[in-house]
């Protein structure tokens, strides 16, 4: 079996599912007995993962590695930008980070010729262990006021010799327009890469677009490879932030409401996907007081800026409902940053995130905490609370937490994590603590009734459902043929 050249698959814009179909076309590839690996040169993502070495990468992109059945590395995602506010970014440089850096310092900043021989050493480095690879562009690739600093999108298509492949969103509307103008906006070299459109999310009998294929296929010079059905019934982790908006709200009458607050700065929201697809319980998202309230349980996430976010609590009124649940016995859940907010005091004696160097929490759990400049990375194997089924997470955070009361929550290695105050009232800094089963069961107060999938097991179902969606939509032999062509 030969070597095969790299694809990458861009968009017309953010949001078209660029994420997903990298995931489905590297189980394919996987299926078929290559050995593939995702990139992403530079990702903006709020969601992120720990590797198997202890740094930090994009959930994108481990997910992704989950579909070609690899750990997940540095190198598949070398730049990734955390958001701490709406005009800075925490900038993580192979798994590590580099600091705060305003939108403005970063991309109109002098160090992007740093930062793509950076990513092109990465992708030289999995293109070595692996092939192809399937690699992930940003956004939309005809930004014209950011092109000529582009690290991710045509530029590393032409670093790496890649075949590319445009994805748009016909569920959104303007599909034509979107298309057109894309490729059309494209220098000539860039047209020269692109090999194929991906129209994604169609709802509906996809039959019915035949004309439209052949009117894009007119209008650009370009086949039309696939039209990709809306799937609602398959399962793949969403990328980021936008994908919140398409989350529940509000509180049901007939459920266990589980209310996760949403809180301006939240990061990893994705500790809660195996909750939100509990038939016991109805998991929504809110930041107002009112709807808080109804929460049968509540759950503060984790974020990527903790003060901020805890003076968000305390202005909006939702502090108050969070101590009053607390004390009328309600569950009370603190995930990551959400575990810091619910103790007693957060210093920040570097400056991390604030100029205030001390500020008090939530009073909820007798822990404190102070923030570090030095970020821990690690995954992890626990025993949650005096059970005995081992789980898994992950943690991700800059701070350390601690007590004069020990009351852990969980073991692992002879050691504890966690504040355990009551069976309803408890904190972690445990990422994807959701994913394990017996937490769930614990939380929701019985257990599931029938047999259970693992959640490890559960996502390999639906990667392998996701590879026969594309095999029926896409044209895979042509896309064979483009990894054939000149490759290596």
């Amino acid at each position: 079996m030969g070597k095969l050249r790299s694809i990458m698959l861009v968009g017309t814009g953010s949001d078209v599912g660029k994420s997903v179909l990298v995931a489905g076309i590297c189980r394919i590839l996987k299926q078929e007995g290559y050995h593939p690996a995702p990139f992403k040169a530079q990702n903006m993502s709020l969601n992120s993962f720990a590797t198997p070495e202890g740094l930090e990468i994009g959930r994108a992109q481990a997910t992704q590695a989950e579909a070609c059945g690899i750990p997940c590395h540095t190198d598949m995602n070398p730049v990734l930008l955390k958001p701490t506010s709406k005009m800075s970014s925490q900038v993580v440089l192979h798994g590590k980070p580099l600091g705060n850096q305003s939108a403005k310092d970063y991309f109109m900043g002098n160090n992007r010729a740093h930062l793509f021989e950076e990513v092109c050493g990465a992708y030289r480095n999995l293109s070595a262990r692996f092939s192809p690879i399937v690699m992930e562009g940003a956004g939309s690739i005809s930004e014209l006021n950011l092109k000529h600093r582009d690290i991710v999108n045509m530029r590393m298509a032409k670093e790496a010799n890649a075949q590319v492949y445009l994805v748009a969103d016909i569920d959104r509307g303007g599909v034509f327009a979107s298309v057109y103008g894309t490729i059309a906006l494209l220098e000539e070299w860039e047209r020269k890469l692109v090999k194929g459109i991906i129209i994604n999310k169609f709802r509906g009998d996809a039959s019915l677009f035949e004309d439209g294929k052949k009117k894009i296929e007119e209008l650009t010079g370009l086949p039309v490879l696939g039209v990709v059905p809306f799937a609602e019934d398959i399962y793949i982790e969403d990328e980021d932030s936008v994908a919140l908006s398409r989350r529940k709200f509000e509180a049901s009458q007939d459920l266990i409401n589980i209310g996760v607050v949403l809180l301006p700065h939240i990061s990893n929201y994705t500790d809660f996907n195996m909750l939100e697809r509990d038939e016991r319980a109805n998991l929504f998202y809110t930041r107002e007081a009112e709807e808080l309230a109804k929460a049968d349980i509540i759950i503060l996430p984790g974020s990527k800026n903790t003060i901020r976010d805890l003076l968000f609590l305390r202005k909006t009124g939702l502090a108050k409902v969070i101590l009053q649940a607390s004390q009328q016995g309600k569950k009370v859940v603190g995930i990551c940053g959400g575990f810091q907010m619910m103790g007693e005091w957060i210093s920040d004696p570097h400056g991390v995130e604030s100029d205030t160097e001390v500020v008090p929490g939530l009073g909820i759990l007798p822990v404190s905490t102070k923030l570090t400049q030095e970020k821990t990375t690690v995954e992890r194997s626990f025993y949650f609370k005096n059970q005995s089924d081992l789980c898994k997470g992950y943690e991700i955070h800059m701070g350390e937490t601690s007590s004069e009361k020990a009351s852990p929550l969980n073991r692992y290695d002879d050691k504890t994590e966690g504040y355990l105050l009551s069976d309803d009232c408890w904190g972690s800094y445990m990422h994807g603590i959701f994913d394990n089963q017996c937490v769930i069961d614990d939380s929701l107060g019985s257990v599931k009734e029938g047999e259970s999938l693992s959640y490890e097991a559960f996502k390999e179902e639906n990667y392998d459902k996701l590879a026969d969606l594309l095999r029926s939509c896409l044209d895979m032999e042509k896309v064979y043929q483009h990894m054939r062509e000149s490759a290596e």
